[in-house]
């Protein structure tokens, strides 16, 4: 057994992480990683802060590595060829989504935070979530990206963003019972988890509960057709959730929102490798600020101003070659195959 702890991922710390799940993979002593939080958190996401000061300075291209290396990180660990165990216990948003949410098992605990926020800061749910979120029942993704919602462990477990549900206090029996295993096998691994795991059940006013109002609002074809459906059901239902979605949209970038609306869309008939290809491409283009500013201001301001043409620009290919994402990803092919 191998274990990581990280609380916020900065372009060192990603460097690390490559080297160290790397190093891993190949040691023969290494059954499987458990990967865990470092304090109340288990990833807070990564360190936009650096990245934004960076393009501030003219330095655009450190933006530009830290994503490359980022997404670089998601899919080694998405075909990484020993079990992941992340024990998800506290906050994880953004990018520790990516480190997460694409190992077969997921534990969470009642301290869990889900969350995809980045629409409030000029960017979109990446590191993959448009794979992810666009696999969850109807269209409950599209919801969890363009409105930051949170959700806490038992509501991950119920819509298929978890595996298993651990009480956190029990997660250092759970690690400990997982030590005495000399075993890599799935099947094994899950016996000694579901010997800990739990079938907590959603709170009455849990917003999957209100999954049909979900897909009658987030099916439509566009940003401003999700809003108009949202503002009329609020005509006929007084529930706080809906005004806090139609809140929550209207304080987001509407550059970020048609793009991760698109992006999630498009990610339903993609594979893994493909979404984070895309996802690098936006970033890329974002950070260069090849079409507009929106990391540091939005622009445009409206919805009604946010173009086609616009948001076509940002999915644009790249043409510089020492910016593209090789066909591997810089990584050795673990044999693991994803597809649609």
């Amino acid at each position: 057994m191998a274990s990581l702890g990280y609380f916020k991922k900065d372009l060192n710390q990603i460097s690390q992480m490559l080297k160290k799940f790397r190093d891993f993979e190949t040691d023969s002593s290494v059954k499987f990683v458990i990967l865990k939080g470092n304090g109340k958190a288990f990833c807070a996401g990564g360190d936009v802060v650096s990245v934004v000061d960076s393009i501030i300075t003219g330095n655009w291209s450190h933006g530009a590595r830290f994503y490359k290396k980022q997404l670089t990180l998601d899919y080694l660990l998405a075909t990484y060829r020993k079990p992941l165990l992340p024990l998800i216990d506290g906050i994880v948003m953004g990018g520790g989504a990516g480190l997460s949410m694409h190992a077969r098992l997921k534990i969470v605990t009642e301290k869990t935070v889900f969350s995809m926020p980045e629409v409030f800061i000029g960017l979109f749910p990446d590191v993959g979530a448009s794979h992810f979120l666009s696999r969850l029942p109807g269209h409950f993704g599209e919801y969890l990206g363009l409105t930051g919602a949170r959700l806490n462990g038992a509501e991950m477990l119920a819509c298929g963003l978890a595996t298993h549900f651990v009480f956190s206090q029990d997660l250092p029996l759970l690690e400990n019972a997982l030590q005495t295993l000399a075993s890599s096998e799935m099947t094994t691994i899950c016996e000694v988890i579901n010997k800990f795991s739990k079938k907590p059940n959603t709170r009455e006013d849990s917003i999957y509960r209100r999954l049909e109002t979900i897909n009658k609002c987030f099916c439509k074809d566009s940003v401003e057709e999700i809003l108009q459906a949202l503002e009329n059901e609020t005509k006929n239902k007084a529930e706080i959730w809906i005004t806090k979605a139609i809140n929550s949209m209207k304080a987001a970038s509407p550059t970020s929102l048609k793009i991760s609306l698109r992006s999630i869309r498009e990610g339903q008939v993609q594979n893994l490798k493909q979404c984070l290809i895309r996802d690098y491409t936006i970033s890329y283009n974002i950070v260069r600020a090849t079409v507009n500013h929106d990391f540091f201001e939005w622009e445009p301001s409206k919805l009604d101003l946010v173009s086609n043409d616009v948001v076509d620009r940002c999915f644009t290919g790249i043409d510089d070659d020492d910016w593209k994402i090789p066909d591997r990803l810089n990584i050795v092919d673990s044999g693991v195959q994803f597809s649609v």
